[in-house]
């Protein structure tokens, strides 16, 4: 086995007021599935407001717009990739106990991507 056989993707310079930024992380976390990597996406900063449900599905990274953000993020999902959510990024986005977006699947914050960083079985990205 590949001792680096999982991806931690780190998003927190993502905002909707970037949009031309935001499709790369889940294009790699899509690519890594493909290679036989388990990958988690863990969203903090301004990144967290993608999974409320509209946001990602009105941006667009060309001008274009074949694919919205949302659907980069609906491959990613659909292959597997987790996308775990920084608590106090939530907290101080006003997004808690607002609904969220299917492909949420739970919270991991600031020590548990440490965590990944330090394990050898992980390699880490950071956007």
């Amino acid at each position: 086995m590949n001792p680096r056989s999982k991806l931690a993707i780190l998003v927190w310079s993502l905002s909707p007021e970037r949009p031309e930024l935001a499709a790369a992380p889940f294009v790699y976390a899509v690519t890594a599935v493909a290679m036989d990597c388990e990958v988690e996406i863990h969203f903090a900063g301004t990144a967290v407001k993608l999974l409320e449900p509209g946001v990602a599905e009105d941006m667009y990274s060309s001008p274009g717009r074949e694919r919205s953000i949302h659907d980069f993020m609906r491959d990613a999902s659909g292959r597997g990739v987790k996308f775990l959510v920084c608590q106090m990024a939530f907290h101080a986005h006003g997004l808690v106990d607002r609904p969220l977006i299917p492909e949420y699947s739970g919270a991991a914050g600031a020590a548990a991507f440490v965590a990944r960083t330090l394990d050898p079985e992980w390699s880490t990205m950071i956007f």
